[in-house]
């Protein structure tokens, strides 16, 4: 029975929400207006079974308003709250809250969770401070909201305080503090995470157990993922898609397939998977026929972003007619509207070198789509034509930053970085703010023909604006202080960085302007400390290195390095790396070796290779190899007058003044051009 302000009783009255018939409300609202009441909990099911129906929801607040039970019963409050909460009407759900100081922990959840499904995490987190009290709901909606906003390392520290104050966790605690670790790429936290929910007895639930799947795999550490995944007695279709992710992501296409047929059920994401598995793994007719596959098994339309990956797969590889196919199919499911399709398109033809497709393509499509107009500047770009690109930015009615980054980028490709210089003052004076690709292109302008004056003050303003310093933006400034010999600021920015970056860029930077600029020692000693790092290395770390032992003439441990490169990392040695190798055996004499080296090559050496071991022939005197050398260079470019200009000094060193005669005879006859000799290592560093 209820007691009511006016002293008058009311029999009790069943209520079921499913019963809940606008005859129902009906009902309930004349026992509310009348002198009879409904009992607490039957008004609490009735919010409940409303609580997607605003209209309704509020026709019952008015009666309850008047019984005065909005203020003096707990449970119809919060029923109240939640009603305006699922209606997604915060200001109303606020009101509530406040009109009277009688919470209890739901009332505050119930906020709580609006708040987090509102995305309004900063108030939120304000509700959550001021909770008198919070149980595994408050920590868990909490924990769920900070994940699910991109605040995954707030959501793990909350973890740890709920584990601080005593407060038990349960399954859907887990799952997300575990896809918390999971976005932050923690494995050694996640693995905490597993045991708690081991001790928890938890691990066994599909939602912790699918989420640990992820984590795992999302770390690359595939066989934990698998185990896990073998482990599990019940899996669902999430489950299956989080073990296949990890396959297609790391490029493992095999072990993605064989996964792909066993599954008991696919659908449009697993498809979708499977498709970017082939396409990581480089292999695009694989991924051709899983598209056709997919189109006959779901009888289903792809969608915008399968579409993408395929197009784009198509460009990679210059693969013109599957990807007019793609295109036809884009066009029939009247997808070809979609902004990002369209700009991808354009850059599919640009990258086949189709130009006037490209262009016919960004002619028939929406000219409002700025992406558009992007794509084409950067196929420009990209095919060489930097006058088209720049005609292409000055028509632009709007300019967004990719716009600015991709003709100034364009310009440094390009050897003109004095205009990439002039446009990015453009963009200062248009107010659009630079991005980590505008300031990357900028420093390497500045780095080829600016001043250490406007180094400097782009490295000032990345710290005032607070720009994250990235790895590439360290490595940035790193080669840029480098070029201009500003060895001590190169230093300082690398020590920055050094204790707890895990990429191998800002090392490079560090190890080849040392090496450069005749610090070959120190250059040697960051490698060194390089190793111990466990960072891993590729085919830049080693230009370096053996740049410093060619400088420094270190013969044998040039050597070594460059036998440890395949053998021991695992990295094929490229045209440069040779050059590298060419230039220290060749200044030390060891021509035949040299030579060697050359005619084994797996790659056919260059102008720059022989005109190398030439130049080394000239200072040793010796004159069989030259000929050989200046042969190889003569079938490689007829007009290579530095060539004949070697081998007539190294004949005159010799006293073959008939060979010098000879030589510049045809010199004279052919018209060749004196360029000044140069080493591989000058030839490779000013490319």
């Amino acid at each position: 029975m209820i007691e009511m302000n006016n002293g008058s009783r009311l029999g009790f009255r069943r209520f079921h929400p499913s019963l809940c018939s606008s005859a129902r409300k009906a009902t309930i609202f004349k026992h509310l207006a009348g002198n009879s009441s409904p009992a607490e909990f039957s008004l609490v099911a009735a919010l409940k079974s409303l609580s997607t129906s605003l209209v309704s929801g509020q026709q019952l607040h008015a009666p309850v308003l008047k019984s005065g039970l909005d203020i003096s019963n707990l449970f119809v409050r919060n029923g109240l709250i939640n009603l305006y909460s699922k209606c997604g009407h915060v200001d109303d759900a606020r009101r509530v809250f406040a009109s009277s100081s009688l919470r209890d922990t739901a009332s505050w959840n119930i906020m709580l969770a609006m708040h987090v499904r509102a995305r309004r995490i900063e108030e939120a987190c304000d509700l959550f401070d001021e909770m008198p009290d919070r149980d595994c709901v408050s920590f868990t909606t909490m924990i769920m909201g900070l994940a699910q906003s991109g605040r995954s390392g707030q959501a793990l520290s909350l973890f740890r305080d709920m584990v601080v104050d005593g407060v038990v966790p349960n399954e859907v605690t887990l799952a997300s503090v575990i896809s918390a670790c999971a976005n932050l790429r923690a494995f050694l936290e996640g693995r905490i995470v597993h045991g708690v929910a081991k001790k928890c007895g938890l691990d066994a639930f599909v939602l912790v157990a699918t989420n640990l799947v992820h984590l795992y795999a999302t770390c690359t550490e595939l066989d934990e993922a698998r185990a896990i995944f073998e482990g599990m007695l019940s899996r669902n279709a999430v489950t299956w898609n989080a073990m296949l992710n990890g396959y297609a992501k790391a490029g493992r296409a095999v072990d993605a397939r064989e996964l792909f047929d066993e599954m008991p059920e696919r659908d449009l994401v697993s498809w979708s998977t499977m498709i970017d598995g082939y396409l990581r793994a480089d292999q695009l007719k694989e991924a051709l026929f899983a598209f056709c596959e997919m189109r006959q098994d779901l009888c289903v339309s792809p969608n915008e972003v399968m579409l993408v990956n395929l197009v784009s797969g198509c460009g990679r590889v210059a693969a013109l007619r599957e990807g007019q196919q793609l295109h036809a199919v884009i066009v029939k499911t009247g997808l070809d509207c979609h902004a990002f399709l369209q700009s991808t398109v354009i850059h599919f033809y640009m990258d086949c070198q189709q130009i006037e497709l490209a262009c016919l393509q960004f002619s028939l499509g929406n000219k409002e789509n700025i992406s558009s107009w992007n794509a084409l500047m950067a196929g420009f770009v990209r095919n060489g034509m930097i006058d088209s690109a720049r005609r292409l930015f000055d028509e632009m009615t709007e300019r967004d930053v990719v716009s600015w980054s991709t003709l100034i980028t364009g310009y440094v490709h390009h050897g003109q970085s004095r205009c990439a210089l002039d446009l990015f003052d453009d963009m200062r004076m248009a107010g659009v703010e630079p991005n980590e690709i505008t300031l990357l292109g900028v420093l390497s302008a500045v780095a080829s023909s600016g001043t250490l004056e406007q180094g400097e003050w782009i490295h000032n303003y990345i710290r005032v604006s607070s720009i994250p310093l990235t790895d590439n933006l360290t490595a940035g400034l790193i080669d840029m202080y480098a070029k201009h010999g500003s060895i001590e600021n190169a230093l300082q920015v690398f020590d920055l960085v050094r204790h707890h970056t895990k990429s191998v860029s800002p090392w490079n930077a560090v190890i080849c302007g040392l090496a450069m600029h005749g610090h070959e020692s120190m250059s040697l000693q960051v490698f060194n400390d390089l190793l111990k790092t466990g960072i891993k290395l590729n085919s830049i770390t080693f230009i370096g290195v053996l740049t410093a032992c060619c400088h420094a003439g270190l013969v044998m441990e040039g050597r070594r390095h460059f036998e440890s490169m395949k053998s021991k990392y695992g990295i094929e040695p490229n045209i440069k790396h040779y050059g590298c190798m060419v230039d220290l055996l060749g200044r030390a004499g060891c021509l035949e070796e040299t030579e060697q080296m050359i005619e084994s090559m797996p790659i056919e050496a260059d102008v720059v290779i022989w005109g190398s071991l030439l130049a080394a022939c000239r200072i040793h005197g010796d004159v069989k190899i030259g000929e050989r050398a200046a042969e190889r260079l003569a079938r490689l470019d007829g007009k290579h007058g530095a060539g004949r200009v070697l081998l007539s000094n190294i004949y005159a060193n010799a006293g073959r003044w008939d060979d010098v005669f000879l030589v510049r005879r045809a010199m004279q006859q052919s018209r060749f051009n004196r360029e000044p000799g140069c080493s591989a290592l000058h030839s490779f560093i000013d490319r």
